[in-house]
């Protein structure tokens, strides 16, 4: 059993198709893989690998009660084929070729949702079963499949004419003749400036083929293989001089200009590609690259897992990123410094700044505040303590204070003593 069995081993609708599902512009809603060399061109593979590469690093996270296990699954192998990273690496390399996405359910025997797939068929039919929209694939080996719109998840870009599949890249057609024109010519001037050509007059000839058989002999004798190397001429030829070829390629603004239109297609750059950015810009990339392809694969897989009355109860699929991981250092240790000494993150979650492993003995989701650096949960039970104390200390001060005497400046042991020059005075009247 191979692949193809293993992810459509459900049984063929016995309903009669009834056509294409009718959208309301009227657009036909067949999707078509569009075989412009998209991915084949260096630059653009480029681009689409640095997008992928960046989101197989999101991580999945299931909100509200998961009881199907689905934790596990997207954190080990959405599927038998692929781990949690390539299962995104690919969703967002087909998404970033095609313009469209499709997730597919692995079923199992019974029906039940195991697992998750990104298929990349050759062509997408909407068709109507029943009055209900499927979804019906023909890969290139030729083979067809069918399955629900309902239970798929479609994540999209460039959505015009159909109201579920992107627009192909035709619009980027020009720009890469250009480019490859441009590789063409630096090739051919290579060439060209790597040869060796003469111009020389020849006489005693009167015929064209004589000429020509002349020419051919000379090179022969001279520019093959066996050649030494040296080049010899006969006293037949005269003014024999050596054509200089110099290299004709694209000029670099030019150049510069094909490649600048082929990064504002794909929203990149040259410090993207190199793997260059940091702090801002890499923000700046998250916020206007990955975040909506981490956006709709959240929604989109979490509208096929879950039932509508789940998701009133918030169950969720969220991919998501840790973007203070990709700060520079002196930014991370800021961040660290004022959020944690406020109580805004735990230890387990500075850890994750610094790419460490997390604190497992319990105290690592706890959070502490600055000055006392104590935990929040007991923020009024020290207060409570410290006032507690304060007032402690003021009745021990009370206590050892002396009493308050009525002339504070006599000494209190001090005695009065007879005032003898008095008592002299009236012996003498």
């Amino acid at each position: 059993m191979g692949a193809f069995d293993f992810l459509f081993k459900r049984p063929k609708p016995k309903a009669e198709v009834s056509g294409y599902f009718q959208m309301l512009d009227g657009y036909t809603p067949i999707f078509t893989s569009y075989d412009g060399g998209v991915y084949e061109m260096e630059l653009t593979r480029s681009c689409i690998h640095t997008f992928a590469n960046h989101c197989s690093k999101l991580l999945p996270s299931v909100q509200g009660a998961d009881r199907r296990g689905l934790k596990a699954l997207l954190d080990g192998r959405p599927n038998p084929f692929m781990t949690s990273a390539q299962f995104a690496y690919k969703a967002a390399t087909i998404y970033e070729t095609k313009n469209t996405c499709i997730i597919t359910p692995v079923l199992d025997e019974l029906d039940r949702l195991v697992g998750f797939y990104p298929v990349n068929p050759s062509q997408t039919e909407i068709i109507d079963v029943k009055g209900e929209p499927w979804l019906r694939y023909t890969f290139s080996n030729g083979k067809k499949a069918a399955i629900e719109l309902s239970r798929c998840g479609v994540i999209s870009k460039y959505l015009y004419n159909s109201d579920v599949f992107g627009e192909d890249n035709r619009a980027l057609l020009p720009t890469l003749q250009l480019l490859n024109t441009q590789n063409q010519g630096i090739a051919e001037g290579i060439k060209n400036s790597a040869s060796f050509r003469f111009m020389a007059t020849v006489n005693n000839f009167a015929k064209g083929q004589d000429l020509a058989k002349e020419r051919q002999n000379w090179v022969e004798k001279n520019l093959g293989a066996d050649g030494g190397g040296l080049a010899l001429f006969p006293n037949t030829y005269s003014n024999v001089q050596q054509i200089q070829s110099t290299a004709k390629i694209v000029d670099p603004d030019q150049m510069k200009l094909i490649q600048t239109r082929v990064l504002n297609y794909f929203g990149c750059n040259e410090d993207v590609l190199q793997n260059k950015v940091n702090g801002d810009a890499w923000s700046a990339y998250y916020e206007g690259k990955i975040e909506p392809f981490a956006l709709q694969l959240s929604q989109a897989m979490t509208v096929m897992t879950f039932t509508e009355q789940e998701r009133t109860r918030g169950n969720a699929i969220v991919w998501s990123a840790n973007r203070l991981q990709y700060m520079t250092n002196t930014d991370k240790l800021q961040v660290s410094s004022q959020m944690f000494d406020r109580g805004l993150m735990s230890t387990n979650m500075i850890m994750d700044i610094w790419n460490l492993p997390h604190i497992t003995d319990g105290t690592g989701d706890k959070r502490y505040i600055r000055k006392e650096y104590i935990e929040i949960s007991q923020l009024d039970q020290v207060a409570k303590l410290q006032t507690e104390l304060q007032a402690a200390q003021a009745a021990l001060n009370a206590q050892k204070q002396p009493p308050q005497d009525p002339d504070p400046e006599k000494d209190p042991e001090e005695k009065e003593e007879p005032d003898d020059t008095g008592n002299q005075k009236q012996a003498e009247e």
